[in-house]
């Protein structure tokens, strides 16, 4: 007996067409894409972290200082520097009238640059 030849539609198809292959590529490069670009924004806002961080650092170290003073600091602004780990950050304070004569506030503003916009900023009270 013979055997009838299997029809064309039966052939199993093997392995991947050419588009179904670009097709994997893009989507993989797209994916990395994604991938890369959150990795580079978690790192970004890790380093200003860092630098906020350390800002809070240096106006909470000014505070201490200023509070073991015990000295009411002037209404106008002050500027100083401090180096604290391995940068110089610029702090300016002031205090602030309040409605009580016995407790004034106590700003101060941290930034990287002498001029620059502040980095932190603290406010306290401050008893005589």
């Amino acid at each position: 007996m013979i055997k009838p030849a299997l029809p064309i539609t039966a052939c199993r198809q093997r392995g991947m067409t050419l588009l179904e292959v670009m097709l994997a590529l893009v989507i993989m490069a797209t994916s990395g894409l994604a991938v890369m670009q959150s990795a580079s924004e978690t790192l970004n806002n890790q380093a200003y972290l860092e630098q906020k961080t350390m800002a809070l650092w240096a106006a909470s170290n000014r505070l201490v200082e200023l509070k073991l003073q015990e000295q009411w600091p002037s209404a106008s602004w002050k500027y100083d520097s401090e180096k604290l780990a391995g940068n110089i950050w610029y702090l300016r304070y002031q205090t602030v009238s309040t409605g009580d004569s016995n407790f004034k506030a106590l700003d101060i503003e941290v930034s990287t640059k002498k001029e620059g916009s502040p980095l932190a900023y603290i406010r306290t009270y401050i008893a005589k």
